[in-house]
């Protein structure tokens, strides 16, 4: 009888303790939650995550409060996120760079799988290889012709050793069997203002700023290097289907949560972005950063990652960049 009761006692304690995080994720949330943001204020990273916050204000009735923390190229906020509490109250917009680029180059305190549960990507952003106006060529293979007859006198611009837009290039120089010298720039901009100057010939560009060049006439965009055509530049062919197969080169611009956070929380987070990029107002809002919206489920984000961690250290070796 004793043993009997025992086991009965011992299983209500069991039953009530497995009800906790689930009763726990239903009353969330109850107080102000924060969104890590791993760079300063402005930018695309910043401006995606502080519409998302919003849209989660007002869909959860708690404020989602965006929190900047720059350093170390985004690493002292992923730390810090990996590190936080797995309450729900504590989440982590995480750029590709940080979270698929930087463990290959630097080493860091934090593990990408591991340490973070995602979410929800929100938006994806795909590069445009645009050329200087008055080079002879209009299409990628064109291009391709072009720099394999002038084998290693060629050179082509980046943001900087390791940014998204120079292991791009090596990723497709790589694919074509091409040789071209690459040029760091300090960003983005002043590598693109000396294609349009002649200084240089091409880069992979981010879309947002190629766009008005090219609308402009200042540079030509030749392909794009997403699974799909932009929407803002539907007239420009992918990589992908101009010759080179499974080419893709995107950053994005994700959600997640530390390891470990209850997945009910997960799931509300991750159906409310999944609504959110298909309003018409939110996804225009994400268009004007040049982005595509995408709102996956924590499964296919996953799934995201793990391949992305892949093709970035790959193009990392291509690239020749050193751990450091």
């Amino acid at each position: 009888m004793y043993s009997r009761r025992t086991t009965l006692c011992l299983g209500a304690g069991l039953g009530a303790t497995a009800f906790v995080p689930r009763a726990f994720a239903q009353q969330w949330p109850q107080k102000l939650v924060t969104v890590i943001v791993p760079y300063a204020a402005g930018g695309n990273t910043d401006g995606i995550a502080r519409m998302t916050a919003q849209r989660l204000s007002e869909a959860f009735g708690k404020a989602f409060v965006v929190e900047n923390r720059a350093g170390a190229g985004g690493a002292i906020a992923a730390e810090a996120a990996a590190r936080a509490p797995a309450d729900g109250y504590t989440l982590f917009i995480a750029p590709l760079p940080v979270m698929a680029i930087m463990p290959a180059i630097n080493k860091v305190r934090f593990d990408a799988r591991k340490n973070f549960a995602p979410i929800s990507n929100i938006a994806t952003n795909p590069f445009a290889l645009v050329v200087n106006k008055d080079l002879p060529v209009k299409t990628l293979k064109e291009f391709v012709d072009y720099v394999r007859a002038r084998k290693g006198e060629l050179a082509y611009g980046s943001a900087g050793i390791g940014s998204l837009n120079h292991l791009s290039m090596a990723l497709f120089l790589k694919q074509a069997g091409l040789e071209m010298t690459h040029v760091p720039y300090k960003g983005n901009a002043p590598a693109l203002a000396d294609v349009i100057g002649g200084q240089i010939p091409a880069m992979f560009s981010n879309l947002s700023d190629a766009l008005p060049q090219a609308n402009g006439g200042t540079v030509r965009m030749l392909a794009v290097s997403g699974d799909a055509r932009a929407p803002l530049a539907p007239q420009v062919p992918t990589v992908a289907e101009s010759g080179y197969p499974g080419f893709r080169a995107l950053t994005w611009n994700g959600l997640m949560a530390p390891a470990g956070t209850p997945a009910d929380i997960i799931d509300r987070i991750a159906k409310e972005i999944a609504t959110a990029v298909k309003d018409p107002a939110f996804a225009r809002r994400l268009t004007e950063y040049g982005a595509d919206p995408l709102g996956n489920t924590p499964e296919e984000y996953k799934a995201m990652l793990a391949s992305d961690i892949t093709i970035w250290t790959e193009a990392v070796k291509a690239a020749g960049v050193e751990q450091q």
